[in-house]
């Protein structure tokens, strides 16, 4: 994978902008989580609701503490995001009080992902912070599997990353970190 692509993704990231990338199972659109300027744009390109919420991907549990409130999740619930992070799974957390609020939307808990997947490692540490994670579609339509799809379903609108997607067949499951409960099956 060409280093100059990263390069191209991490700018457009600095200028506020969407992103395509290839997640475990599918193309996801990102932008900086703390930019309402990138979030609206993001919302605008998929016809979404801010009041979803969406899953911040990030490459270390260091990269969330800025989001997670760590006085209400013990460390034994902690290291089961690391335990777990070999497995596609979401987990649904205590957000911190300061966050932005179209990340948890009408929710209360917040959605973060560990990934253990090349592409998204290497935005996530050149970016130093996590990303968002939403499917690369319109909202309630199929999401696109390759980058081929992107550019058809958006164009030049957003810069893509040129790479195949994981092994994964299905979005990851999200689970409730406190009881453990199956919220949408992978």
């Amino acid at each position: 994978m060409n280093t100059e692509n990263f390069v191209k993704i991490i700018d457009a990231l600095h200028q506020e902008e969407v992103i395509a990338y290839p997640t475990e199972a599918v193309f996801g659109l990102g932008c900086d989580p703390d930019s309402h300027i990138a979030v609206n744009k993001l919302l605008f390109l998929k016809k979404r609701n801010q009041e979803k919420g969406f899953i911040l991907v990030a490459s270390s549990l260091a990269q969330l503490k800025n989001y997670i409130n760590y006085k209400i999740i013990n460390k034994n619930k902690l290291r089961k995001i690391f335990l777990n992070r070999y497995r596609f799974i979401t987990w649904l957390i205590p957000p911190k009080n300061t966050i932005a609020p179209w990340l948890i939307g009408n929710n209360q808990l917040l959605a973060v992902r560990i990934s253990m997947f090349f592409p998204i490692i290497k935005i996530c540490k050149m970016f130093g912070k996590p990303l968002i994670s939403t499917s690369a579609n319109l909202s309630g339509e199929v999401p696109a599997k390759t980058s081929r799809e992107v550019y058809k379903k958006f164009g030049k609108k957003i810069i893509i990353l040129d790479y195949p997607v994981g092994v994964y067949q299905n979005p990851s499951e999200i689970r409730n970190i406190f009881n453990n409960n199956i919220i949408r099956k992978g």
